[in-house]
């Protein structure tokens, strides 16, 4: 199946460069599961929710379209990497206790994955979709510096499904029975080196490059360099944890 893929070439970055999610949110999602015997983590990436879901689920199928963001993935004794799309899934009717989507929901959200999670799903299992947005960091002068490059000098690069981050999965309707959530949020400390090498994995920055045949975040890093003070002293990054759950 022909997929839009955005990160294949920036594969080795995504896995490398890309923020920890919090260890308190799959800790949640394990305690709301009916069990914790097989979670789908579909679109895994290179496993960055997959890694820690293992730690608490006897087993981990992890599918993503993209071979190449697979094949930067470690695989470990109790997960199971697997080169598929979203639909449909290479997994038993009723096997499956939860299902994940990390930072990816926008890129086929729709009615035919939802009835494939309908059919992969035990009664009583757990569906949830989370995503993250604009980057928060400390200093004012740095952040607004940021949004308006992704506001603006990127604006036109986003792909449409973007709007869907932007608003916080808030506008998709999830056919299950909703489930409030915790508040949760991504915490780090970043150089500016590594805080650009987290821009060079975004979408836009990648179609902005192969139009163009330049590096934006070069712009960006003319920029912000003198705003960041020491470009070695690590500034605090958070991102809000948007999270969209449901019983089936």
């Amino acid at each position: 199946m022909k997929f839009r893929d955005f990160f294949s070439g920036v594969a080795d970055d995504y896995a490398a460069y890309r923020p920890q999610y919090p260890a308190a949110l799959f800790d949640w999602l394990a305690s709301i599961s009916p069990g914790c015997e097989l979670v789908w983590d579909c679109a895994c990436g290179s496993g960055q929710a997959s890694r820690p879901l293992a730690s608490r689920f006897a087993l981990v199928a992890a599918s993503d379209a993209s071979a190449i963001q697979v094949s930067t993935a470690t695989e470990t004794e109790n997960i199971r990497f697997l080169v598929a799309a979203a639909e449909p899934a290479p997994l038993a009717d009723g096997a499956v206790d939860l299902v994940t989507v990390a930072q990816a929901l926008h890129w086929f959200v729709g009615n035919e994955f939802f009835a494939e999670v309908r059919r992969v799903v035990r009664p009583g299992g757990v569906f949830a979709a989370w995503t993250y947005g604009l980057p928060h960091v400390d200093s004012d002068a740095v952040e607004k510096t940021v949004r308006h490059f992704i506001e603006n000098f990127l604006g036109p690069y986003w792909p449409p499904e973007i709007r869907l981050v932007l608003d916080g999965y808030a506008s998709i309707e999830l056919p299950f029975e909703e489930i409030e959530a915790p508040e949760f949020e991504m915490r780090t400390e970043w150089t500016l080196k590594r805080f650009l090498a987290f821009v060079h994995t975004w979408s836009a920055v990648g179609r902005f490059s192969g139009q163009h045949g330049e590096d934006p975040v070069d712009r960006l890093a003319a920029e912000i360099e003198s705003l960041w003070g020491d470009s070695n002293d690590p500034q605090p990054v958070s991102w809000r944890i948007n999270l969209r759950v449901g019983r089936i």
